[in-house]
């Protein structure tokens, strides 16, 4: 039985109406119906935090949802978080500034489990950051990086947020 669904979702401000199997999971409807490849699959079972994306502004493991249950929902990937092709987001200039990543697979579900972290807790401790990870691994980089650039990250994000509200005088 290959029963479908017609599905209404908006992934990184973009409104898609798809048909979808009603048994195929969001990371694979993203992954291979829409073509959104930085979502990663690693563990399949929402252990690696690989598949994370922001399902309605929080976190969620796309691996542990199916397709149909995004319908009328908003979805960001790892590929929505620069705000356009030609910048990139000061998260994700922070993990280049500082090596935050190496193989880089993990590294699109720990983004967007940050983007949620930092709009949540703008001024976070080291231990604020490893406890807001804890839920993403990686075996390559020992996440000493990873919380710089995240601390990093959090000091750009309220410089600019600082800058936005000079300018909105």
């Amino acid at each position: 039985m290959n029963e479908t669904r017609k599905i209404a979702v908006t992934v990184n401000g973009t409104r898609y109406e798809e048909t979808v199997p009603v048994r195929v999971t969001l990371a694979d409807f993203i992954r291979h119906q829409l073509g959104l490849t930085g979502t990663h699959l690693g563990c399949e079972h929402g252990v690696c935090g690989a598949c994370t994306i922001l399902f309605d502004g929080r976190s969620a493991r796309s691996c542990l949802m199916l397709a149909v249950q995004a319908d009328g929902h908003d979805i960001l990937t790892v590929e929505g978080i620069a705000p356009n092709a030609d910048t990139l987001h000061p998260l994700q200039e922070a993990f280049r500034d500082n090596h935050g990543l190496q193989c880089g697979f993990c590294t699109p579900g720990i983004l967007t489990t940050l983007i949620e972290f930092l709009r949540d807790n703008p001024d976070p401790t080291e231990q604020e950051v490893r406890i807001g990870i804890s839920g993403n691994l990686c075996r390559c980089t020992g996440y000493q990086n990873i919380v710089i650039a995240a601390l990093d990250a959090a000091k750009r994000l309220r410089s600019e947020d600082g800058r936005r509200k000079t300018d909105d005088r």
